[in-house]
């Protein structure tokens, strides 16, 4: 009995309760932890038919050499059981939080006129604030500091007299280039800016105490300092100001959002406190399961040893048992946490935020624009599926009354235009205008290709195909892919009067795209580009058909040497202009034949 058979048996076993599985290589390692409502149908799922499984269960599953269980009372505790066992054995199936950021620190150099800067690696020179995890904080909180309390952020000399830079004149520097600072002034603006950093920025009772500072200063007629206090002041009230127009409903949230390209996944988490954008972490790894599953493994395990949690999580899409992450996650913060999906207002621009920023990242892994990444996945949730249509496939009919019937094939891979895999078609089975009839034959066809595997643009599945049309067209071609048993998204895309890229057509309603801007863009640029292609064929055809038409005209000469004439010279003006000795160079074209097609033109 081979190990899957036994495995299978096994699972069968096992009861209907909830609890954690914890699967096995042959060395007894641990690869894989998770968790179930009931383990029986959970585990048995496993070891069951492939057909249903992602590649990564499907590898996972062929190194599992045994399993373990553990029953729990609650769904709740199996969660908490779960995540222990993965931060315990740091399995290689699970998802293992790596964000894209090592540890980072502030850097106050030791000289004369200290220097504050934003570093990833500590030397033995300095001093340093850190470490911290989010670089983009620690870049966010110098820059602040310098413009704050006018630092200087170059590498000047400070004990000679130089000409100031820009920085001076927009006065976001005090200019100690020009020696017109004493040091121990220099140094009390560093100490400032240091203690800005520690606290993580200034409050109304910092500000309150700046404000008394001045009014002393300037009763004691040093109006020099009170005027330095008060510009300190001006820019600190004009940095609260500024942070605090993120996030006017929800003051504390953490917002998710995941950019796919394959099984390449980034998550982007955007943390907003007290309503400002404070921090952003990404998180690369490859899955290729649903988003719901892969938060429900993911969002715990975030927060599984993390005690800043916010009220509000905001996703595009649920975790799976999302109930269950609530009522831990409230348990943890001691107060209720609720997960958020939003559709419309100022919560989905943050999402849309958090979306550019994965798209953005994972650009970078796949030399990919971060515009064409988020138009993918953009797209891909407009239309309710599972992952982006990385793989999209465009058709379109073109006919002049039924005359020279052709259609297109374009190919957009990850948003940019495969044109090595474009194809085109003449329509063979009926003469005349139908294009629904049209349609359903090309995809016909297109999938009789997918059969055979002898041509590269037809040996992969399409993850979406998209039709140059309505209902309609879809109609049309449903029936075909269902007669062969393939499921493929289809959709159409609408014009408006101006023929003007309106909207995606479903068999029912249709979806409104100009909302989603880069989607919207991704769709108007793959039917402009499918209907030009369809063009450019049919105009060929027709070319074509009207120069073999007025060729066979010519005594001696049939559909045989017209397509050759053609074939060779390409245009009817190149044929007119050719001499005798030039037709003559054309297979199947003799001296007599030749002479009648250079008389013909010279009549």
């Amino acid at each position: 009995m081979d190990t899957r058979t036994v495995l299978k048996k096994k699972a069968n076993s096992l009861p209907l309760a909830p609890g954690v599985y914890i699967m096995k290589d042959k060395k007894g390692t641990v690869i894989y932890v998770g968790k179930a409502k009931a383990l029986k149908n959970r585990v048995t799922q496993y070891f069951g038919s492939n057909l249903n499984h992602t590649s990564k269960v499907r590898k996972m599953v062929e190194n599992v050499a045994d399993f373990e269980y553990i029953l729990c009372d609650t769904e709740f505790e199996a969660l908490i059981l779960e995540n222990s066992l993965i931060k315990q054995h740091q399995p290689k199936y699970n998802i293992l939080l790596k964000d894209d950021k090592g540890y980072h620190y502030v850097k106050i150099s030791d000289d004369k006129w200290p220097k504050i800067e934003a570093v990833k690696l500590k030397t033995k020179d300095g001093k340093y604030i850190g470490p911290y995890n989010s670089g983009t904080a620690v870049k966010k909180a110098v820059d602040e500091a310098l413009k704050v309390f006018k630092l200087p952020n170059c590498n000047r000399s400070f004990d000679k007299p130089s000409k100031p830079c820009l920085n001076y004149h927009i006065g976001i520097c005090a200019a100690p280039c020009r020696c017109k600072m004493s040091n121990e002034e220099y140094l009390e603006s560093v100490n400032a800016a240091v203690n800005f950093i520690k606290k993580g920025g200034f409050g109304d009772k910092d500000i309150d105490e700046l404000k008394t500072k001045m009014n002393n200063a300037a009763e004691e007629l040093n109006f020099e300092y009170a005027a330095k206090l008060r510009d300190r002041i001006d820019a600190l009230l004009k940095l609260t100001e500024k942070q605090r127009v993120v996030s006017v409903i929800h003051k504390n949230q953490d917002v998710f959002a995941v950019a796919r390209v394959g099984e390449l996944i980034c998550i982007n988490k955007l943390k907003f406190r007290n309503s400002n954008l404070i921090d952003q972490e990404n998180f690369i790894f490859e899955d290729d399961r649903k988003t719901a599953e892969i938060y429900g493994e993911f969002i715990p395990r975030l927060y599984f040893d993390c005690n800043d949690i916010p009220a509000s999580i905001t996703v595009d899409i649920l975790p799976e048992d999302s109930a269950t992450i609530e009522k831990w996650l409230s348990d943890k913060r001691q107060s209720k946490v609720s997960f958020l999906v939003p559709s419309r207002g100022e919560q989905k621009e943050l999402l849309d935020m958090s979306l550019r920023n994965a798209a953005e990242n994972l650009s970078k892994r796949i030399e990919r624009t971060g515009k064409e990444t988020s138009a993918v996945s953009e797209l891909g949730c407009l239309l309710g599926m599972e992952k982006p249509p990385r793989y999209i496939e465009s058709y379109d009919i073109s006919n002049t009354a039924g005359d020279e019937n052709v259609a297109s094939m374009v190919v957009f891979y990850d948003g940019r235009p495969l044109r090595s895999n474009y194809r085109k078609f003449k329509i063979k089975s009926f003469i005349g205008q139908d294009d629904y009839r049209s349609m359903s034959e090309v995809i016909d066809r297109r999938m009789k290709e997918y059969e055979k595997q002898e041509d590269t643009a037809f040996s992969r599945m399409p993850d979406l195909i998209l039709l140059d049309g309505g209902s309609s067209q879809i109609s049309a071609v449903l029936p075909v892919l269902s007669r062969r048993n393939i499921k493929v998204p289809v959709f159409g895309m609408v014009k408006d009067s101006k023929h003007k890229t309106r909207a995606i057509a479903t068999t029912g309603e249709d979806i409104s795209i100009k909302a989603t801007r880069r989607a919207y863009a991704l769709v108007t640029n793959i039917q402009d580009e499918t209907h030009r292609f369809a063009i450019t064929y049919h105009k060929q055809r027709k070319s074509k058909s009207m120069l073999e038409s007025e060729l066979l005209k010519i005594d001696g000469v049939g559909e045989k040497r017209a397509a050759e004439l053609y074939r060779n010279l390409k245009s009817l003006k190149a044929i007119k202009k050719a001499t005798v000795n030039d037709l003559c160079t054309i297979g199947g074209i003799n001296k007599e034949t030749a002479e009648n097609i250079y008389n013909y033109f010279r009549k």
